[in-house]
């Protein structure tokens, strides 16, 4: 009697053991990942703050003004400026 729950023990330690080892496996695991994906994102903020301050920096006014003088587009006066006008109704009808 003695020896059957001397084995059940050291059978139910062992199985607590190996479930031990494999949790603290997918722990380290998991930790590993979730540093891994904290340094992509903070790579990635980086990536996205530097991307933001060239797109501001390259499409402000003046680059834009710029762009359209060598262009050759030329500013449009008030006066110059004649709209289309579209008779009452409908243009296109469905069917």
């Amino acid at each position: 009697m003695k020896k059957v729950f001397l084995t059940i023990t050291l059978i139910s330690i062992l199985v607590l053991l190996v479930f031990y080892v494999f949790q603290v496996n997918a722990f380290t695991e998991e930790t590993y990942l979730i540093q891994s994906y904290e340094k992509k994102l903070s790579q990635l903020s980086e990536e996205n703050e530097s991307l933001e301050v060239n797109f501001s920096r390259f499409n402000s006014l003046a680059n834009i003004e710029n762009y359209l003088q060598n262009q050759n587009f030329k500013k449009v006066n008030q006066g110059q400026v004649r709209y289309i006008q579209i008779p009452g109704g409908s243009v296109a009808a469905r069917k």
